[in-house]
Order: C-alpha cells, then structure tokens, then sequence
C-alpha cells in the first residue's frame, strides 16, 4: 500500500483554530461531548423505533400503512445512527468511555459492525479524505465515478440516473456483503484492517445472527412472508437512500477537491487540516430541523475538523471555523440549502460520467 503523508512544515492554520475552538469551551464553560441536547434526541429517537418494530409485529395495518410505518423506521434508524451511533463511535457522544462504547455498538443493533466501521470511517476516511485509491468512500467501482483520476467507462454516462437505485440498497449492501467482505479480506479496499481481537470477532458473528434473527426470522414468524419482504424493502431503501444522501453531500459536490494515489508514496503539499477544509462541504447549517436529524453531519466541515467534538456544538463552532478560514485564505465550503448540494451532486456526478476526451473538448 503506498504511503500518503501531509506537509508538517507550517501548522499555522490548524494550530490558530484550535486555539480559537479551545477559547470558546473555555470561556462557555462547556464540555466538548455531548449533552441533555443529545440525550433527549437519544430518548426520543430509540423508543420511536422500537414501538414501530413492536407495532408492526403486534397489531395488524394495512398494506399502504406498513409500507408507511417502515419507511418511517428506516428513515429513524439512519437518524439514530447519525445522532447516536456516529458521536458515540467517535468518542464524543460521553465523557465516560464505556458509555461511548456501549452506545457504538448500536451499529450492530443495526446490522453492521462497530469495530470495522470506526477503523474505515474514523482512521481511513477521516485521515486520508477524498483520496483516490485509500478512502473507501470514494472507492473505485465500474458503476459510480466519482472523481476524476478514476476510470471511465460507458456505463457512467447514465450514473447521475441509476446512482439513486444504487443508494437506494446501499444499507443493505453494506449489512449482507459489504461487512463480510471486509471482514474475510482483513481490508478496508487498500488499508489492511486493525487486528481484531476474540471479542470482535464473537461481536461480529453475533450481531449478524441477531440481525437475521430480529429483522428476518421474528417479522416472517408473526406478519409473514409476504408483509416482511415489502416492510424490509421500504426500511432498506428509506434508509440507504437518507444516509447515501448525507454523507454523498459532504465530499462529492462541485466545490471539493480530491487527490490521488497510485503505488509509489505520496505527500500531500497542505497539513492534514487544510485537506479537510478543502475535500469537505456544509449544507443547510441554518435548517434546524435538517441539522436535528442528521446529527449535524451538515456541519461536515467543524466534523472533519474536531471529529471528537460533539455535533451538537458544531452551529456554535462554525463561525469560527469559517473566520480562521477567511483569515488563512482557505475555502469554506456551503451551500444554504440541502436541495442546493444535491444539485451539486447530481450535477458533479453527471459530469463525471461524460467521457473525459467530451470534457476536453466542451
């Protein structure tokens, strides 16, 4: 695997906004993790998907309303795991560890897997962001183009169309194949994965059986066949289109940049902080209700940042963020509305798909 580093030689950006981050906690008196903010979203969101799991399981609805009902609990599960779920694996859901923990393995409650999860998202993604060759987010696929330095091929023409099909069952990829492959390959696509020890394994194979368990084998038993694979088809979709969506936003619009990587090292000319700056965007940051849901993943930018800070402080924070940004004469990257990035997806990934000879000519 080739080694990609950044420049160390003028921290001058990373260290002034730190210090400013810092002054605020200070000067607020407030701790960096979460609080009753994040605790009541917890309380409100879990119950929420529990009694809609026991609904649907206990009384029986219609067809248009299970449909509705399972849309729904797709849509709060993807939820609880950007509020709980992702500051939880990131350290800085609690102040106390094992609360972290315990709370990051709803992911397995879930049906993926906290431990592969935290090495690809928390040391490769946010280390190595839009890296052609390293970040698994963007990694190379003959279906989904999604930056330049990668191969084209036909198919691509029509992606900006069919990759709405193709988020759509990226949830379910990700439980039934995506953790496995990980798992058999020890890789996160070039990045051998950190040893795992007993207990993950253990975890692994037990929350996968409990997953088939609770979302396959007890919904067949009490509504069967049938209500199960449309209840379950609706969950996947609702769900892997809200969460493809929302992380497609913060790196793969107009105004990112991306690098890449072949078999020799490579070093980065800006620190790791001025990369982050520039191969991340915010969407919607004055939309409460958005900023609510996606546990402030619209604030990608104070995330990839200070990704142990809690996302409920990030409306707080990014004012400073962008002043630092200003005075360094670095690119802070928003678009107003959530409707705006995704234009600027959709756009980016349909000029993505036209064959680069067509570019150069256009």
């Amino acid at each position: 695997m080739a080694k990609v580093t950044f420049s160390k030689g003028n921290a001058v950006f990373y260290n002034d906004l730190k210090n400013s981050v810092e002054e605020y906690f200070v000067q607020s008196g407030i701790n960096k993790t979460g609080n009753w903010k994040l605790y009541l979203k917890s309380a409100t969101l879990v119950p929420i998907a529990l009694a809609i799991y026991i609904g649907l399981l206990a009384f029986p609805v219609s067809t248009i309303a299970g449909i509705l009902l399972t849309s729904v609990l797709g849509f709060v599960i993807a939820s609880i795991g950007f509020n709980v779920m992702h500051d939880a694996c990131h350290g800085s859901y609690s102040s106390k560890k094992w609360v972290n923990n315990v709370l990051g393995y709803s992911l397995n409650a879930m049906g993926g897997n906290a431990f592969i999860w935290k090495f690809k998202h928390n040391i490769v993604h946010h280390t190595y962001t839009n890296v052609d060759g390293i970040d698994d987010d963007i990694a190379k696929s003959p279906i989904m183009r999604q930056c330049s330095t990668q191969k084209w091929v036909p198919a691509h023409r029509f992606q900006h169309i069919y990759v709405v099909l193709v988020y759509a069952i990226s949830s379910f990829a990700w439980v039934a194949m995506m953790d496995f492959t990980k798992y058999f390959k020890q890789k996160v696509f070039s990045t051998p994965l950190q040893k795992m020890d007993k207990k993950e394994h253990i975890l692994f194979w037990f929350s996968k059986v409990m997953y088939a368990l609770f979302y396959v084998a007890v919904p067949v038993y009490f509504v069967g066949w049938q209500a199960w694979a449309i209840g379950f088809t609706c969950m996947h979709i609702v769900m892997g289109l809200t969460l493809a969506i929302v992380f497609q936003l913060a790196h793969v619009v107009e105004h990112t940049e991306f690098e890449a990587v072949g078999i020799e090292s490579k070093m980065i000319d800006n620190e790791w902080a001025i990369h982050q700056v520039k191969t991340t965007a915010n969407f919607a940051p004055k939309n409460k209700i958005i900023s609510w849901f996606v546990g402030g993943l619209n604030f990608q930018v104070e995330h990839h940042l200070f990704p142990k800070v809690s996302h409920i402080h990030y409306p707080a924070i990014s004012g400073i963020v962008a002043e630092v940004c200003k005075k360094h004469n670095l690119p802070y990257n928003e678009y107003s509305t959530m409707s705006a990035a995704i234009a600027s997806h959709f756009r980016m990934m349909k000029q993505l798909g036209r064959k680069p000879a067509e570019l150069q000519l256009a």
